[in-house]
């Protein structure tokens, strides 16, 4: 049987996704134009799933390193310190890319840069599962959606809203 509290610990990453599309989709009901609306979509993204999912892993890293560890399936190193960092880095590239001033090629530097760390993680959670039979809340289920998603959603925005027609592009200050 299936105990609530696990589901509960390996669903929690999936929490900055839906906040990013309820945020998203009530912010762009009555979007002026495709670009405004992929422009909300964007800054959603970055800010919430990204953002502040990075931070919050950053925090959770930081200040309960040993609760992290065991909910990845693994005891306590100096990784968690080096994790905590890395995800503050990809916070503050979630918070740029929401700027107003990002353009799409900025984010989907930001995409791939996210990508290449969360991407990585992803081969190793899937390895631990299979080699070693990892199946910690933080090892697989939400967190492998969210390492999936997370970059590939900011690159994907992103190069649509590079491929709208010039005409059809908001100037950023209308999006204020």
């Amino acid at each position: 049987m299936v105990e609530i509290p696990y589901v509960l610990q390996s669903a929690f990453p999936l929490v900055w996704v839906l906040v990013a599309v309820f945020g998203a989709l009530i912010r762009t009901r009555h979007s002026p134009s495709r670009q405004a609306a992929l422009e909300t979509w964007q800054r959603w993204w970055a800010v919430a799933a990204l953002g502040c999912g990075s931070l919050w892993l950053t925090i959770a890293f930081l200040t309960v390193p040993d609760v992290m560890a065991t909910a990845i399936g693994f005891n306590r190193t100096p990784f968690e310190f080096e994790i905590a960092f890395a995800n503050l880095g990809l916070a503050v590239m979630g918070f740029r890319a929401a700027s107003p001033s990002a353009t799409a090629r900025e984010r989907i530097t930001v995409g791939l840069g996210t990508g290449m760390f969360l991407w990585g993680a992803v081969i190793g959670h899937v390895y631990q599962w299979f080699a070693n039979g990892d199946h910690a809340p933080g090892n697989t289920g939400g967190v492998l959606v969210c390492d999936l998603l997370f970059p590939a959603v900011m690159i994907i925005l992103a190069r649509r809203s590079r491929r709208l027609p010039i005409a059809e592009q908001p100037a950023t200050a209308a999006l204020a």
